[in-house]
């Protein structure tokens, strides 16, 4: 395909999906703002314990995705995407002054908790929006867009962090005061600027039809694929153990935000790439080598002890997110009916956010008792183990990641 056409493919990408990436953009500026900093907070200032930022950030992440099930079974029983696409990013814009003023470890536990279940409220509804925005030939293309910009975002956040704990002598209460205010201009560019597209009643009636009968009009393709979604992420927690890892290694902590930023730098890079590849070839094999660059990132932390080698650590982490985060989205999209679509991401969700949830407490756990590496080549060995049962299931054709148009 000539550069003209790829460029045609790219503009193709509906603007409501385009719109929708700026939202997350947005969002994640603040929230890494805060989350940047918020691990070293906890340990240093609150005095948590690194099991304790491990149940909180697990715990945190399986609220958010146990909050999409319903959020997206109500959208599909409502044909209202955007309505609980709103309320989700909204509640999330006002929980963040929390954290300002949060005096303990349980403030802070409390504040990412609400902020997490605005995250469960928006998430399944706006990916089932960006499925029905999109043809089904770009969809790749489209997730991988919009997981791109949201890691724009991602990075930009620590970027601001950084400037901004230099420009306050480290205060990091000003710091998160002022992440309010991108949070609230997410909110603002949602309501302005997404359209929903119309949705008529049998579309509707279906998706009321069908939700009552959840469990068995999923299909089997969807199972095997949220199965072998939760074996790699119970190798993969909470981004948080990267940030003590730098902070082990001597990075002071005005520049640990730097984590993200050279994290979602490559993410940011790689999503939208790893997306459009997707829809060209078998998405399984886009998704194999987000997998081997998670074992080099695992191996490449256990071993490193300077700065400069967990920072190459941290680059290929954010590559391994930016080769799977997305693609999983679009297997999702392929694997589900429409009408069932915001079920789906709820379900999907769901059940990776309770293994992210026991993979961040046993990093935990790993890292009190053994230390980072410990902790790293444990990941290292539950990636291999689970890219070896997903090959498996691939061979047997359980999981096949061909693109389908089930509209």
């Amino acid at each position: 395909m000539s550069s003209t056409a790829r460029t045609a493919r790219a503009f193709s990408i509906p603007r409501g999906v385009w719109a929708l990436g700026f939202v997350s953009l947005f969002m994640d500026v603040s929230s890494e703002m805060i989350h940047a900093l918020l691990p070293v907070f906890l340990v240093s200032v609150l005095g948590a314990s690194v099991t304790a930022v491990g149940l909180l950030e697990g715990t945190a992440e399986a609220i958010a995705s146990i909050t999409k099930v319903f959020s997206g079974t109500v959208s599909d029983w409502l044909g209202k995407r955007k309505l609980l696409t709103v309320l989700g990013y909204g509640l999330a814009a006002v929980t963040k002054p929390l954290f300002a003023l949060a005096p303990t470890a349980g403030w802070v536990f409390a504040a990412r908790a609400v902020d997490r279940v605005g995250k469960g409220i928006r998430g399944a509804p706006r990916d089932a929006l960006i499925a029905e925005l999109t043809p089904a030939e770009v969809r790749g293309a489209a997730f991988g867009l919009r997981q791109a910009l949201d890691t724009v975002g991602a990075f930009a956040g620590p970027l601001l962090a950084i400037a901004l704990m230099a420009a306050t002598a480290d205060s990091f209460r000003t710091v998160f005061w002022l992440a309010v205010l991108p949070a609230l201009a997410s909110v603002t560019v949602l309501v302005l600027f997404v359209r929903e597209p119309p949705r008529d009643n049998a579309h509707r009636d279906g998706a009321r039809l069908k939700v009552t009968a959840l469990l068995g009009t999923l299909g089997a393709r969807f199972w095997w694929l949220v199965l072998v979604a939760a074996l790699f992420t119970l190798a993969r927690f909470s981004e948080a153990f990267l940030i003590l890892k730098v902070a082990d290694v001597g990075l002071s902590v005005g520049y640990v935000p730097a984590v993200l930023v050279v994290m979602n730098g490559a993410y940011a890079l790689s999503a939208y790439p790893a997306g459009w590849l997707s829809d060209r070839m078998n998405r399984w094999g886009v998704f194999a080598v987000g997998a081997a660059l998670l074992i080099g990132a695992d191996l490449v932390l256990a071993f490193g002890v300077s700065i400069v080698t967990a920072g190459i650590g941290i680059a290929l982490w954010g590559l391994h997110m930016g080769f799977t985060q997305g693609l999983l989205a679009a297997l999702v999209a392929d694997a589900a009916n429409a009408p069932q679509r915001g079920t789906a991401f709820g379900v999907f969700n769901l059940v990776v956010g309770l293994a992210l949830l026991a993979a961040s407490v046993l990093a935990g756990v790993l890292w009190d008792r053994g230390g980072p590496e410990l902790t790293f080549l444990a990941g290292a060995a539950l990636t291999a183990a689970a890219a070896l049962a997903a090959l498996g299931l691939f061979r047997l054709g359980k999981i096949d990641g061909r693109k389908r148009s089930v509209d």
